[in-house]
């Protein structure tokens, strides 16, 4: 069973940081893409990074700025997002998805997704 779990999401202030892990279990941890998103109420599902598992690249929306850094752990098959210098229109619902077919470039139609968990920044 292939399983994406997120955990540490939370409520901080502006200017905050945050570290998102996305725990995966299920499927061979080195033939899988990984990549973050995220969705704002009202708003699409965006792409925020991703770690390409055949050539390790990492990619980043133009957004980010600096300010979100993506990593894996390949011995604890886990992957993370820090984030940093936290904004309120940072706070959203941010998943972690995977992907065999077509890696990073699978986007939004990555073959699996976790359930999410929340950021809130307050100002």
């Amino acid at each position: 069973e292939v399983q994406l779990v997120e955990s540490g999401g939370g409520l901080v202030q502006a200017g905050g940081s945050l570290r998102l892990s996305c725990a995966t279990s299920g499927f061979s941890f080195g033939d899988y893409a990984i990549g973050w998103f995220r969705q704002a109420p009202g708003k699409e599902r965006e792409g925020i990074s991703c770690i390409s598992a055949t050539d390790g690249r990492t990619y980043y929306a133009d957004f980010v700025k600096g300010r979100f850094t993506i990593s894996a752990d390949n011995a604890k098959n886990t992957v993370y997002l820090q984030l940093n210098s936290l904004k309120p229109e940072d706070t959203a619902v941010y998943y972690c998805a995977a992907d065999n077919r077509r890696g990073c470039q699978a986007y939004n139609d990555m073959r699996y997704w976790g359930k999410g968990t929340l950021v809130t920044v307050s100002s």
